[in-house]
């Protein structure tokens, strides 16, 4: 059993075995060929296909991902990529996949595109395991669990079990919660995927994502999609990846600490209506949130009186970029409706809580409200 804490597992996971006179961390090979004599039978060949830089990010991923467990993770140049990779690999003609209906803003191209291909897509809302009632017969089922950016949360366990007694498949988005936060193949999933421009990078200057398996001819699956559609990381991204992960636990309880200190102080505010955080005792996903999560994240949604009033308050914060994504070390807010897409009123707030001081930023958002919501 492995017992090593999850800060120390962040620090080491993934580094090679020391070598005299090498770096603990080598930098990134940035190199698109390598020296191939005869039969192509080493590691590495070309650049698209596998590359040192990835192979050490991988390692890295998997020890967080399942500790103590052989895993296979494979890397992809964004969030989007891991996401498609899964879901275009897997389904096919005749297929029926099931998704959240109240998920990542892009699903509804990817549902388009699976129409496309002739595979029936069914979905639900996260919240309540709604997605039970459309499982039959079906041959993927993808769970976001917090969901984006609502913020609802679903038993991982019962539905992994009712999707496998059907002979259905599981993809956990994991990217809200970190594998710090929530580890979907040890609650049962078949894939846990995660956009690690968020919280795994956590800098807001890494486009990655990642793909992790317990299969190895679930991996295979995936990673030949990679190698199909070139869907790779470039080396530095995944080289500023990998020295990220050191810091993730420091981060992650910071931020999870904070987005909890700011979600008390918004409770309290009779001007801001459906507050969600499920770390919040009161929150309507707390009961299942805290039977498979360890850490519950570092964003808190919110909604304004109006469209204007969120505008003001946005433009009050000066602690708080108006900016999207989230998991970052500097905090962000945005008014999601700007997008279209999600179905949230024209005031909701997606608040992203990053590592300044809590008092700090939480005054700010105090004053900000204040001047946002004044009737003057």
């Amino acid at each position: 059993m492995d017992t090593m804490s999850d800060g120390t597992r962040a620090v080491r996971a993934g580094l090679p075995d020391p070598e005299q006179y090498e770096p603990t961390l080598p930098g990134p090979v940035l190199a698109a060929h390598f020296h191939l004599s005869g039969a192509p039978t080493g590691p590495y060949t070309y650049g698209r296909d596998t590359n040192p830089t990835w192979t050490h990010l991988e390692r890295a991923i998997g020890e967080l991902e399942a500790p103590g467990n052989p895993v296979e993770t494979v890397v992809f140049a964004s969030g989007m990529a891991a996401i498609s990779a899964v879901l275009l690999s897997r389904a096919r003609t005749g297929d029926v996949v099931v998704l959240p209906d109240d998920g990542y803003q892009l699903l509804p191209l990817v549902r388009e595109q699976l129409e496309a291909y002739g595979v029936e897509v069914r979905t639900a809302p996260t919240g309540g395991d709604a997605q039970l009632a459309a499982l039959r017969g079906a041959a993927l089922l993808w769970i976001e669990t917090p969901s984006n950016p609502g913020l609802d949360v679903c038993d991982v366990r019962r539905l992994v079990e009712a999707a496998h007694a059907a002979g259905t498949l599981v993809a956990v988005d994991n990217t809200l919660a970190t594998p710090l936060g929530q580890r979907p193949l040890e609650l049962g999933a078949d894939f846990s995927v995660a956009s690690d421009t968020k919280g795994m990078t956590g800098h807001g200057d890494v486009l990655l994502g990642h793909v992790t398996c317990r299969d190895p001819g679930l991996a295979a699956g995936v990673r030949r999609w990679r190698k199909v559609v070139g869907a790779i990381p470039g080396p530095m991204e995944a080289w500023l990846a990998h020295r990220s992960l050191a810091t993730l636990e420091l981060r992650i309880d910071r931020q999870c600490a904070n987005a909890l200190e700011l979600a008390h102080a918004l409770a309290g505010r009779r001007e801001v209506t459906g507050l969600r955080y499920p770390g919040l005792p009161g929150d309507p996903s707390y009961p299942v949130a805290v039977r498979q999560m360890r850490r519950f994240g570092s964003v808190v949604s919110f909604v304004l009186p109006d469209r204007e009033r969120a505008e003001r308050f946005l433009a009050e914060l000066r602690l708080a970029d108006d900016a999207t994504s989230f998991g970052g070390v500097r905090s962000t807010a945005e008014r999601r409706a700007r997008w279209g897409g999600d179905a949230v009123p024209e005031g909701f707030i997606r608040f992203s809580v990053g590592a300044e001081n809590a008092e700090d930023l939480v005054a700010d958002v105090e004053r900000a409200l204040d001047a946002a919501l004044s009737t003057d």
